[in-house]
């Protein structure tokens, strides 16, 4: 008696990473929207910000790319790979070589934020939130959410920057 084996091919079509892993991790948001006001309904990509949420608190360290420690860079890199499935590579002046520069009032979720903070180059990156938050590995708080609005971020702000999809 001879088997047939039959061997059907499915062919799905990609999704980006953030719509396959958005329904594995989904933390209590109550404070954190309300606390930063930003809303969960009106995100264009929830996964970023369970992924952000995920992150609050880890502590900086120089080139770290763990929970254990973080930099800046290190941070949105992450965010980029698990969220957007993009890697990004280098610091925060690498990174901005390679994106579409966007000034502050054309910021949308996802974008990046740039700053001049170490002598008037960049040295500060974080991802815009929406609402004016952005998101980023400070050196004395680590893993924070903080406003574009602050004293010290409204000094230091340089650009923002999108990463145009490609076809």
């Amino acid at each position: 008696m001879k088997k047939l084996v039959v061997f059907i091919f499915v062919f799905l079509p990609i999704v980006l990473c953030a719509q396959q892993k958005s329904k594995a991790h989904k933390p209590e948001f109550g404070y954190y929207y309300k606390n930063y006001q930003l809303s969960p309904d009106s995100a264009t990509t929830p996964h970023l910000y369970y992924q952000v949420y995920d992150w609050l608190g880890a502590r900086y360290k120089y080139a770290g790319t763990s929970k254990k420690g973080i930099d800046c860079s290190g941070f949105v890199s992450k965010m980029y790979s698990s969220v957007y499935c993009l890697q990004l590579i280098g610091g925060s002046a690498d990174i901005f070589k390679t994106v579409l520069p966007v000034e502050k009032e054309e910021l949308k979720e996802g974008d990046m934020v740039f700053f001049k903070i170490k002598k008037g180059r960049i040295s500060h990156v974080g991802i815009y939130l929406g609402n004016n938050k952005f998101a980023h590995a400070s050196v004395h708080s680590g893993v924070i959410i903080s406003d574009l609005n602050e004293d010290y971020y409204k000094k230091y702000f340089y650009k923002g920057g999108r990463i145009l999809a490609t076809a």
